[in-house]
């Protein structure tokens, strides 16, 4: 690693290393940080959770080795995948998901090595902000009703039951209270609290389960189920996933510029978007490989980074490291699965509907236009499209609403004429 100039404010810079006490609460921190959204994505989709956290932390140092250390990136699950993750687990298993997965870093890499020879203007070409915008408030929205579902179905009898709407009203509530009302390093991990607060309320009302908790081992192997467990090609996980890298490539973009923001560094220059984004694609083909979700740069971690005015990388490995160790804590892994669906609904409301939001911040931020006929033609048939989950199915192959809405939008980008004839 090179020495740079020193980012102005920085209480430890990209390349410093703290004192190895200080260096272990901030890296715990960094962990805390990324843990809430990690673990709902697996819970979610129905995945281990022990092996999502093993993904994060193994993606992320991978992610250092490619960047050359040069980028204080941590990477944690996506819930860009969640929808066609969601279904392809429940139709065909976790070996279509893994399929998926290894095919959203296989076009990070592909991405990566057309950036190398010819640039990135080109994505923002594909990608302007009446595509983008509406395409991350459908990743959100789209997840709206299994949020419902959770918070008033018992999965069990399949019926609804009014403690559960009960205990994911008081999550809920739990969740924006330490949303606005906490600062430091509690205001940094609100999903978390809202996670552990909606749980011990639910304990209350009897919707927890501690039976697998007491059987579970305190060092245990991750449950590893790997991409090659299934011999079988399923083109629909690949149809539906590979289409939304696209819109997390985006995402990688504005989390670097970001990150360039806060450090007053130009990574794009150095170590280069190319290395960034194969960075990102490489740690995704590693979840797969031992059945992890997609995985993606993440902007809680750089908001901590923000906050804290420590961008150092030995920081973010170190939470690497942690989160790998923690994955082999056989009872966490067990008590995390034992969190029940009203719990997940309950934050569910909050977190779908900020990625929603984020989506909105996209379109107001670049001052998107709907009095143009041609960004409402595109924006509109996105949302619509994705919300109400408009498939196509084709026999065994089946694209989700959120791959739809994602190809549509691109071809409605790419075909539409700048400006409308009536407005000539």
């Amino acid at each position: 690693m090179t020495e740079e100039k020193r980012s102005n404010g920085a209480i430890y810079d990209v390349y410093e290393r703290p004192p190895f006490p200080m260096l272990f609460g901030l890296s715990l921190q960094h962990l805390f940080s990324m843990f809430g959204a990690t673990v709902l994505v697996p819970l979610v989709v129905g995945l281990n959770p022990g092996v999502a956290i093993f993904s994060s932390g193994v993606g992320t140092l991978l992610h250092m080795l490619i960047t050359r250390g040069k980028i204080p990136a941590y990477m944690g699950s996506s819930f860009a995948f969640v929808i066609p993750m969601t279904s392809l687990m429940k139709s065909f298993g976790y070996p279509a998901v893994a399929q998926g997965v290894f095919s959203v870093g296989i076009i990070y890499l592909i991405v990566a090595l057309i950036v190398a020879k010819v640039g990135s203007a080109w994505i923002d070409k594909i990608f302007p902000p009446a595509v983008v915008g509406p395409i991350v408030m459908v990743i959100g929205l789209s997840l709206a009703g299994s949020a419902a579902t959770n918070a008033t179905i018992n999965s069990a009898t399949n019926k609804y039951e009014i403690k559960i709407f009960i205990v994911a009203l008081l999550t809920l509530a739990a969740t924006i209270f330490y949303n606005m009302y906490f600062k430091g390093f509690l205001g940094m991990i609100p999903v978390l609290l809202g996670i552990i607060t909606g749980y011990i309320f639910a304990i209350i009302f009897g919707l927890v389960d501690f039976q697998s908790v007491a059987q579970a081992h305190w060092f245990a192997l991750p449950n590893f189920n790997s991409l090659f467990a299934s011999k079988k090609l399923y083109p629909s996980a690949i149809l539906d996933m590979a289409p939304l890298a696209l819109v997390t490539i985006s995402e990688h973009l504005g989390h670097i510029m970001v990150l360039n923001k806060i450090t007053g560094r130009n990574f794009f220059r150095d170590p280069g978007l190319n290395k960034t984004l194969a960075g990102d694609g490489t740690a995704s083909i590693a979840a797969s490989l031992v059945g992890g979700p997609s995985v993606t740069s993440y902007g809680e971690n750089i908001g901590v980074m923000q906050m804290s005015k420590v961008y150092s990388v030995w920081v973010i490995g170190g939470a690497a490291v942690l989160a790998v160790l923690l994955s082999f804590v056989g009872k966490l892994s067990a008590l995390i699965q034992t969190i029940p669906g009203a719990v997940i609904g309950g934050v569910g409301f909050m977190l779908y509907g900020v990625i929603a939001a984020a989506g909105l911040q996209i379109i107001v931020d670049n001052k998107v236009d709907y009095s143009k006929k041609r960004n409402l033609m595109i924006s509109a048939p996105i949302l619509v499209i994705g919300i109400g989950n408009f498939d196509l199915q084709l026999g065994n192959l089946e694209f989700t609403g959120v791959a739809m809405a994602t190809v549509i939008g691109i071809i409605l980008n790419l075909v539409l004429p700048k400006v409308a004839a009536s407005e000539k």
